[in-house]
């Protein structure tokens, strides 16, 4: 019997207050989605960036409505709960923001985020004021769903040439005092600063994995405070890395040797339909 999404989302706000850390993965699309269902992950999250990627467009380039029509595909896929990766949430007004949450809850995800990434590279970040009053109008459109979304709140500030710990910590005590269930912020340069903003505000905090250098193991980001483990566009990229290498072995060299180090087609049969 198909699980409902209300009860989708209990198990996901569930994972939220259970001991320790759980790492919620980013599938790029139904296969890879049933993929890592299988393989025993608990919660699943879009990504802006992967699927853009699917697309061949860049990070950022893609609609609202492509975005939830690739988040009803990871949605119908499994039957996990599934947060988003929703950006900006596709405009500046708050009540853009809104509308794109509720949206959101109507494809079927429990979970989204709205950042404060304004993508105007003079301006990149939205004004304290502004980031909090849109967050502020996705926590009350998150309330009129009638199952607990869980909604993320993330600062960008590190990924957008304002990596001020201090200004961070501000933004994300804004952002909880708004209502957000979960704060974020992509880009921390150790572990040092996570433990910082993970002692500095009292909801769960996400991590981001998938930067070089700034990527630490479950057991440290646990220690140091961190409630969820997001994985970003990490996979997507070392697949495609999987298809470049196969690809320049096949134009270059004239061989195939990738078919005989690849994941047989019947191991992958295995996780489909």
């Amino acid at each position: 019997m198909p699980i409902s999404q209300s009860e989708k989302a209990a198990r996901f706000r569930a994972l939220h207050e259970a001991p320790g850390a759980f790492v919620i993965p980013n599938p790029w699309d139904g296969g890879s989605a049933r993929i890592l269902a299988a393989l025993g992950f608990q919660a699943l999250a879009t990504s802006s960036g992967a699927q853009a990627g699917t697309l061949g467009r860049k990070d950022g380039k893609v609609t609202r409505d492509e975005a939830l029509a690739h988040c009803r595909v990871i949605v119908n896929a499994t039957d996990l709960p599934v947060a988003a990766d929703l950006e900006k949430c596709f405009g500046d007004e708050p009540k853009v923001v809104a509308e794109t949450i509720r949206l959101a809850a109507g494809v079927g995800l429990v979970g989204g985020s709205v950042e404060d990434a304004t993508g105007d590279k003079q301006k990149p970040l939205f004004d304290h004021g502004l980031a909090t009053e849109r967050v502020a109008a996705a926590v009350e459109a998150a309330r009129k769903v009638e199952f607990p979304f869980t909604l993320t709140a993330r600062t960008e500030s590190f990924l957008r040439g304002n990596p001020n710990l201090d200004d961070v910590i501000k933004r994300l005590q804004a952002f909880e005092k708004a209502g957000a269930d979960v704060l974020m912020a992509p880009g921390l340069p150790d572990l040092a600063a996570v433990r910082a903003v993970c002692s500095a505000v009292s909801k769960p905090v996400n991590f981001m994995v998938g930067i070089k250098g700034k990527s630490f193991t479950v057991a440290e980001l646990t220690a140091a405070g961190v409630k969820r483990i997001s994985l970003a566009t990490s996979l997507y990229r070392s697949a495609m890395s999987g298809l470049l290498d196969a690809a320049r072995e096949v134009k270059d060299a004239g061989t195939f040797g990738y078919v005989e180090r690849g994941v047989p087609s019947p191991d992958l049969a295995a996780f489909m339909e």
